[in-house]
């Protein structure tokens, strides 16, 4: 079998006396994107810089493409293409100026070539010139990406990649990504996004520095457990009002002029919303769970690690 491209195993990692990564274990196949999700202050960010090498776990073990997160962090710098939240070039730079600091700092020969191809092959050579500061947010996103796999990275970790730019921009880029997986890149992408996580071969939820969740996204809306009813109406708005805080009844969400009500506990779930419902003389009916409905139910039933 093929070693996997990331396989970690009871990654713990504390700041101070508050537990950031508690006993994490993740394998992410060669050639897979794997999206991570969880709340903000969840670890996300620090799991990806344990396993990328900039900081060091204070237990657990594991290796990224072969080499060992402890020994061999040098090494696997060199082989992972990391992307940041934050744009983290030189505004007055051109994108071509920026592209060539990046490549001289990886210590690439014929620096001018590799640009010229990066720059071609990621639809950039006609802008080469413009200033990165003036770039839109997708013309960004398009450069650090390049800057990430210009080195050609055997592992590209994405941390939040696609925040703050327009659905138009976010398709192309994860049709780039997807290309680039088909390629043999493997892939670790933590997004909020519900609709970029279910575009992911495989989905990993983090919350307060527990992995709680792993799999298809099929598998995990399937093992969350969770019934899913839909009520339509003039009066949701008495609907949602009485539904709160009843039996059976763990989320109420208005979505547009329906009612979405999710709950684990399924008949007693149906039983309030039935009730509810010839009350105030709107209609219920059975719904699939969304990704986006787990993705609330398990932040709910988490407690909070920096509290």
């Amino acid at each position: 079998m093929t070693e996997p491209a990331i396989s970690v195993h009871d990654l713990t990692k504390s700041f101070g006396d508050k537990t950031v990564v508690d006993h994490v274990s993740m394998d992410v196949a060669r050639g897979e994107i794997m999206g991570f999700l969880g709340p903000n202050g969840s670890g996300k960010t620090t799991t990806i810089r344990l396993m990328c090498g900039l900081l060091e776990p204070d237990s657990g073990d594991g290796r990224v493409l072969g080499l060992d997160i402890r020994r061999d962090r040098r090494a696997i710098k060199r082989r992972v293409g990391y992307m940041t939240q934050k744009f983290s070039f030189y505004e007055d730079l051109s994108i071509e100026e920026n592209l060539r600091f990046v490549a001289g700092l990886y210590g690439m020969a014929d620096v001018r070539r590799v640009v010229a191809d990066t720059l071609e092959d990621l639809g950039l050579t006609s802008r080469r010139r413009q200033l990165a500061g003036s770039l839109s947010g997708g013309w960004k996103q398009r450069l650090a990406l390049a800057a990430c796999i210009m080195h050609h990275p055997d592992l590209l970790i994405l941390d939040e990649p696609t925040a703050g730019v327009d659905p138009k921009a976010r398709r192309e880029f994860w049709d780039e990504i997807h290309a680039r997986a088909t390629g043999g890149l493997t892939v670790l992408v933590s997004t909020h996004y519900m609709d970029e996580a279910e575009r992911c071969h495989r989905i990993g939820y983090i919350s307060y520095g527990r992995l709680v969740a792993t799999g298809a996204v099929a598998e995990v809306v399937r093992d969350a457990g969770l019934t899913t009813l839909i009520i339509t109406g003039a009066d949701t708005a008495e609907a949602a009002r009485q539904l709160r805080g009843a039996p059976g009844v763990d989320q109420v969400a208005p979505f547009g002029t329906t009612l979405h009500v999710v709950g684990r506990d399924a008949e007693a779930l149906r039983r309030t919303v039935d009730e509810v419902a010839r009350r105030t003389g709107t209609t219920a009916a059975p719904a699939e769970t969304s990704l986006e409905d787990v993705f609330i139910q398990l932040m709910a039933e988490s407690r909070d690690n920096m509290a």
